[in-house]
């Protein structure tokens, strides 16, 4: 999945039509209205181009609805090539310019965008969950050996205090039996 930032504006263009088809229409203008979405990926730029009368009003509204920081670049260029609005990294905006002949190009551009945030968002919290999952196991290991060990340590302490007892049981016997044997029994009897 690349990155993709949604761009949905409705683009409004006002014409300026001539008086034969206008007379119906007293005090309003006809005008053209258009809108649609499309998908900009991540180091793209896409223009269009719209023809315009002369002295009409061309009113262009934008708005990023998905992406990774919800930013993009806006040129708005006259048909002699000027930039007439330029804006960087806006998440939406509205331009209202009053038109010359031509084509007017319009370009959105999200070429500052390398990798989508989304696409790291979502990697990382990817990575994170496997890190949890891992220390929950390493936390289960930890405690089966914790209680391994301790149970190892009641078993030495057990075990050893029993051959200290057997060994000063053993020790006081073998000095009875060393005295006894270093005795005179001579002197008892008499």
């Amino acid at each position: 999945m690349g990155g993709r930032t949604w761009l949905s504006f409705p683009v409004l263009f006002l014409a300026a039509l001539p008086p034969a088809l206008l007379r119906g229409a007293v005090g309003f203008k006809p005008s053209l209205d258009s809108d649609f979405t499309f998908t900009l990926p991540a180091g793209q730029k896409e223009c269009f181009y719209q023809p315009m009368p002369l002295k009409a009003s061309l009113e262009i509204e934008y708005q990023v609805l998905d992406g990774a920081g919800l930013d993009i670049d806006f040129h708005l260029t006259s048909p002699e090539g000027r930039t007439l609005v330029f804006e960087q990294r806006k998440s939406d905006g509205v331009h209202t310019v009053e038109t010359e002949v031509g084509d007017y190009m319009f370009c959105f551009d999200n070429t500052f965008s390398t990798i989508s945030e989304k696409e790291s968002i979502n990697s990382i919290k990817s990575r994170l969950s496997k890190s949890g999952q891992i220390q929950t196991l390493l936390r289960a290991f930890e405690a089966r050996d914790r209680n391994i060990q301790e149970s190892n340590f009641d078993r030495v302490n057990f075990w050893s205090v029993v051959n200290l007892t057997v060994m000063v049981v053993v020790s006081g016997i073998q000095v009875y039996m060393l005295k006894s044997l270093f005795e005179d029994k001579r002197k008892s009897r008499t």
